[in-house]
């Protein structure tokens, strides 16, 4: 039966748990001077080591002949441990196993004592997702537990647990693994399994794993079975995975410098020809976005950016044609966009949004995209091309494309009421009958300003007149957005277009003039209040 290489090459010892020095030092000699802890908490990012550090710590305390604070392996109690079947190792899942009985369960079991060897380790993942009510069950427990009981809290989530349970433990954060002892790793498990694979690949593997060192195993095993028998070249490793080799994050940023909507389109379809996935893409490009603004900002990046001394050269090149304001406007821009790619269906119309967003800055208002106008004048300046015209030429094509759609529905909405009749004077005197359906097809900001307004025929034109209790809320009427609505309501309830005009009781009383409410001519008009509760 296969298994799979981050439980096959799960640390059987301390001396196989990389990348957490400082943690395995203090464990080793707390078993070797005999200073056991009675609770500890091992917290950190997922793949970093806890649950296996646990393990080998329930190992090295029931040893019965310890190395240097190792277990041996060799004994009943360290295979029975690594087997599964000890009765002294007690895992829970706390994720699963998270209420009150499953904590009066571990506190009815402490009373007994370990069948064999010294401790009764209760290792419990998931920590944080015990229930408050379980916590407070098991606080007396764990405070003043028995001799021979250890607990192990095991989360990625440190914050969600109590303080009363954290003042009790000894807490360990397990950091991420540095890159370059991912490699090492990895290049260990290839020779063992028979893997051959090239350092390139390993190196993308061991930076795709983010610090993790069950994700790049995980990541070796899927490369291994995709092509069984055969080399893994770095080509290989970016079409199992999905991504995309780094020189297309260069060509994709200077073709966004250029503000070339086709050029950077064209790179999102050969990535997806070529069966990539785009939020992976997008989040990559992220990160190629951070070098590059890092090797803009910093004189020496090599310890923040794990790329090769080639690829460093590069990174300084794409800075000097990038300014600041800009590398950060992007960033946010595709911040956005990985955010949004989350939950969308059609994602290839989200990124193509985002590309005409930064191609055209003009599209946007916020201080960064003026910034990046400015740039254009800028280098217009530097060229010695500025002019009335060549700004014009510039800017035109980005105006056109935010305008054409707004032009287009207000064009559409203006043929629309073009090719409507007018409404007579004896409809406009029988609006009434309609007038709570029109209202109603209103937004609801509208809705509440009409709520008292007084619907009139103005007796010598036949011009409707909508009056308002005060000026106030007339004026807060008075705008395009308002009469658009008005419009699509009159059409879609009576299908006419109405000539109307706003005006209030004030405006009415001051001037002397009377306008007669539809109900003088047969109709009585009627609010329903309850359509603004």
């Amino acid at each position: 039966m296969y298994i799979a290489l981050y439980r096959k090459w799960r640390p059987a010892d301390f001396d196989e748990i990389k990348g957490q020095d400082a943690i395995v030092t203090t464990l080793r000699n707390q078993i070797e001077s005999g200073r056991i802890g009675h609770a500890y908490l091992f917290c950190g990012t997922r793949g970093t080591g806890k649950t296996s550090a646990a393990k080998v710590f329930a190992k090295a305390v029931n040893c019965e002949n310890p190395v240097g604070g190792n277990p041996c392996g060799k004994c009943e109690s360290c295979k029975s441990i690594a087997d599964g079947t000890s009765l002294n190792v007690i895992e829970m899942d706390a994720a699963s196993n998270n209420g009150v009985d499953d904590a009066r369960q571990i506190k009815e079991s402490v009373v007994y004592s370990p069948t064999n060897g010294k401790y009764k380790v209760y290792i419990i993942d998931e920590a944080h997702q015990i229930t408050k009510d379980a916590f407070n069950a098991l606080l007396k427990t764990m405070e003043e537990p028995p001799a021979y009981v250890i607990f192990i809290l095991a989360t990625t989530e440190p914050h969600k647990i109590p303080v009363t349970i954290l003042s009790r433990c000894q807490r360990y954060d397990f950091k991420r693994i540095a890159t370059d002892t991912l490699e090492e790793r990895l290049k260990e498990v290839a020779a063992n399994e028979e893997i051959t694979i090239e350092d390139k690949a390993i190196k993308y593997i061991a930076t795709k794993a983010e610090g993790g060192m069950r994700d790049a195993l995980s990541l070796l095993d899927q490369c291994s079975s995709f092509f069984l028998g055969k080399e893994i070249t770095y080509e290989r490793a970016l079409e199992v995975l999905g991504a995309v080799d780094t020189a297309v994050f260069s060509e994709f940023l200077r073709a966004l410098c250029a503000r070339s909507v086709t050029d950077s389109i064209n790179v999102i379809d050969r990535i997806l020809v070529q069966g990539r996935d785009i939020t992976t893409f997008t989040n990559d490009f992220i990160w190629h976005m951070r070098n590059v603004l890092l090797a803009r900002s910093a004189e020496d990046i090599s310890d923040v950016a794990d790329i090769t001394a080639d690829n460093m050269k590069l990174l300084q090149q794409e800075a000097k044609a990038i300014s600041e304001e800009q590398i950060i406007r992007y960033i946010r821009i595709f911040s956005e966009l990985a955010n949004d790619l989350r939950f969308a269906v059609q994602k290839r119309v989200l990124i193509e949004i985002a590309i005409i967003k930064i191609c055209r800055p003009v599209m946007e208002t916020n201080l960064d995209s003026v910034n990046d106008r400015l740039k254009v004048i800028e280098d217009l300046i530097e060229s010695g091309n500025l002019t009335k015209d060549t700004y014009k030429e510039r800017v035109e094509s980005a105006v056109a494309v935010e305008n054409a759609a707004e032009k287009s529905a207000k064009n559409d909405a203006t043929r629309s009421a073009m090719n409507l009749p007018k409404a007579t004077i004896e409809e406009l005197k029988s609006i009434a009958s309609s007038w709570s359906e029109i209202y109603r097809s209103m937004p609801e900001m509208y809705m509440a300003c009409l709520r008292k307004a007084t619907p009139s025929v103005r007796p010598d034109d036949g011009k409707f007149i909508i009056q308002f209790e005060d000026d106030t809320v007339m004026c807060l009427c008075d705008d395009e957005s308002f009469k658009e609505s008005l419009n699509k309501a009159f059409e879609k309830v009576i299908g006419r277009e109405v000539d109307y005009e706003l005006t209030s009781l004030t405006q009415s009383s001051a001037s002397g003039v009377y306008y007669p409410p539809t109900s003088i001519f047969g109709m009585e008009v009627t609010i329903d209040d309850s359509d603004f509760e």
